[in-house]
C-alpha cells in the first residue's frame, strides 16, 4: 500500500471493528484498523493518512489527537457522546448505523477533497519551475490551475490548454514539463500560427536533402528535437487543415517521416497544445478536426483571465517588479492607491499587459512610489486628489523670472520680433517695469505674478487658448502651463 491514502479504523470492539472493515474491503478502501492506544504510533509511521473513523467511545485521549492534527479529516461512527469533537472543524461527519454504502462513499469523497483543498499544500512546488512568477495568485481560479498541473504532470496524458492571450500558457506548459518524468528532457516550442503553411510540415518533422527547392541538407524537425522530452504546439488553432491531418496521424501511431524521406521515426515526444481561439465552434465550422481535438483535449486546463481573478493583482505586481529588479537592477513601487486603481482595469492583455506596465513606469519612474496620478491615463479608475507641494518664495520668484525670460535670444532681434510679441505697447510697458524701480518700492512676489499672468493671457488670446501652442509660445511645457492656469483661474471668457 505503498503511496496509497488508507483509512484508519479506531476501534475497541472487535465485532464492530470487522464490520467496518468488511464493507471498506468490499468498496476497494486501502485501511488498518487499531485500537485507540496504538493511534499516535500510526500517526509517527505514515504520512498518507486519508481519514480516521473513530468508533465507540471518544475519549479526551482521541480528542487531543483530533485537536493535535488539523491536517487530517475525522469520521464518526456509532459514537454516542461526542461533545469533546463537536467544535473542531476536521471532524466532518458521521456516519450512520447501520453502514449506508452511498454515504460512506460520499464522506470518504469530502476526506479526499479536504486534502486536496488544503490552503498552501502544493507551496513546495512553486520553486520548481523559474516562470512560476505568472502563476503567483491566492484565488480560487490559480488554485485549480496549480492543482491540474500537478494532477497530470506526472503522467503522459496529451494536455489542451486554454485562455485569452497574455494569461500565460505557455508558463503553464513549461511548468507542467517541470514538473513531469521529462523534465531532463528537452521542451520545444512551436508557434503554429507564425509559421507559413508550406513550411509548418518541414518545421515540425524535418526533412531530407533535395526534398525542394532550397533543401541543401538533412534538417530535423521540432519532434526530433524534442524527443524525450515535451513538443508545445502554441495557437493550434491557426494549423491549417492538411498540417492536421498529419499531426493526428502522428498522435495515433507515435510515428512520423520527414518530409522527401521514407524511414519512418519514433516520436517519444509529449504534446501540449494551447489555443485562445474556441475550437468547439471551429469544429462546426469546419475549420478544425473534431478527431484531433478529441486527441489534444485529453486534459484540458483553462487559464484565467487577470479580470477574473483581480485580487491576485497585489501579489502578480510584487513578483513582476522583483523580476525586473533581478533583470535590471531597477525596481518601482505603487501606493495602495494606484494598486487598487489597476484592480479596477479591464486588463484585456492580461499578465502580458500588466508586465508591460510595470516596465514601463520602472522606465519613468525608477526607484520612486508611483501613485494613481502617475498611471497612465487609461489606468485611472479611482480619483485621487493630485499631491501639489509649497515651495519656498525665493524658489518661486527664481522660477518665475526663468520661465519668463526663457526662450528669448537677445542677440537675434528678428527672432525677438517674429516669435515673441507683436503689440510693442506691451512690451515697452513690460520694458518701463522692469527697469524702473518706484522710489516707494514694490512687492515683487506681486510683480511678477502680474507680469506672468499678463503674458500667459497674451499667449493663450494669441492662440485662441489652444494651450499646446500658448505652451511652446512661452517656452514651457503644456503641463506647467495648464498648472499655472488653474493656479490664476485662467478661463476662457
Amino acid at each position: 500500500m505503498q503511496g496509497q491514502k488508507y483509512i484508519l479504523v479506531v476501534d475497541n470492539q472487535s465485532s464492530r471493528q470487522e464490520q467496518l472493515a468488511t464493507v471498506l474491503a468490499f468498496i476497494g478502501e486501502h485501511f488498518y484498523c487499531c485500537n485507540e492506544d496504538e493511534v499516535e504510533q500510526y500517526f509517527a509511521r505514515h504520512e498518507n493518512i486519508l481519514t480516521v473513523i473513530l468508533s465507540g467511545n471518544v475519549s479526551d485521549n482521541l480528542a487531543d489527537i483530533v485537536k493535535a492534527h488539523p491536517a487530517c479529516p475525522f469520521i464518526t461512527h456509532d459514537v454516542v457522546d461526542k461533545h469533546a469533537i463537536i467544535d473542531r472543524v476536521n471532524l466532518l461527519g458521521d456516519v450512520t448505523t447501520p453502514l449506508n454504502y452511498a454515504q460512506l462513499t460520499e464522506m470518504i469523497h469530502h476526506c479526499h477533497q479536504y486534502h486536496n483543498k488544503m490552503p498552501n499544500k502544493r507551496v513546495k512546488n512553486a520553486g520548481n519551475s523559474l516562470l512560476f512568477r505568472s502563476l503567483v495568485g491566492a484565488s480560487s481560479a490559480m488554485q485549480q490551475v496549480r492543482f491540474l498541473i500537478e494532477q497530470v504532470a506526472s503522467t503522459q496524458a496529451n494536455v489542451l490548454i486554454l485562455g485569452e492571450s497574455g494569461t500565460g500558457k505557455e508558463v503553464v506548459a513549461r511548468n507542467i514539463h517541470n514538473l513531469s518524468e521529462r523534465q531532463k528532457g528537452p521542451f520545444v516550442p512551436v508557434n503554429c500560427g507564425a509559421i507559413p503553411p508550406d513550411l509548418l510540415e518541414s518545421e515540425l518533422f524535418g526533412h531530407e536533402k533535395g526534398a525542394f527547392t532550397g533543401a541543401i541538407s538533412t534538417r530535423k524537425g521540432r519532434f526530433e528535437l524534442a524527443e524525450g522530452g515535451t513538443l508545445f504546439l502554441d495557437e493550434i488553432g491557426d494549423m491549417p487543415q492538411p498540417m492536421q491531418v498529419k499531426l493526428l496521424r502522428v498522435l495515433q501511431e507515435r510515428t512520423f517521416e520527414r518530409v522527401g524521406g521514407a524511414k519512418s521515426i519514433k516520436a517519444d515526444v509529449r504534446i501540449i497544445a494551447a489555443t485562445h481561439q474556441h475550437l468547439e465552434s471551429m469544429i462546426k465550422t469546419n475549420e478544425f478536426r473534431e478527431d484531433l481535438y478529441y486527441r489534444l483535449n485529453v486534459f484540458p486546463i483553462e487559464t484565467p483571465s487577470l479580470r477574473e481573478r483581480k485580487e491576485d493583482i497585489p501579489l502578480l505586481l510584487q513578483e513582476l517588479i522583483t523580476r525586473f529588479e533581478h533583470e535590471q537592477g531597477k525596481s518601482v513601487r505603487f501606493t495602495e492607491q494606484a494598486i487598487a486603481s489597476l484592480q479596477e482595469h479591464d486588463w484585456a492583455g492580461n499578465v502580458r499587459e500588466l508586465s508591460n506596465l510595470i516596465e514601463r513606469m520602472i522606465i519613468m519612474f525608477g526607484e520612486q512610489i508611483v501613485n494613481v496620478s502617475e498611471l497612465p491615463a487609461k489606468y485611472r479608475h479611482i480619483d485621487v486628489e493630485e499631491y501639489q507641494p509649497q515651495y519656498p518664495e525665493e524658489l518661486q520668484e527664481r522660477e518665475a523670472i526663468n520661465e519668463l525670460f526663457a526662450g528669448f535670444d537677445y542677440d537675434d532681434d528678428d527672432s525677438f520680433e517674429d516669435d515673441a510679441f507683436d503689440d510693442e505697447e506691451n512690451s515697452e510697458t513690460t520694458n518701463k517695469a522692469l527697469d524702473l524701480l518706484p522710489n516707494e518700492g514694490v512687492n515683487l512676489k506681486e510683480l511678477l505674478a502680474d507680469i506672468e499672468v499678463s503674458m500667459i493671457t497674451q499667449a493663450l488670446d494669441k492662440n485662441d487658448w489652444v494651450v499646446a501652442r500658448s505652451a511652446e509660445l512661452l517656452g514651457m511645457r503644456r503641463t506647467t502651463l495648464v498648472e499655472k492656469m488653474r493656479k490664476y483661474n485662467l478661463q476662457k471668457n
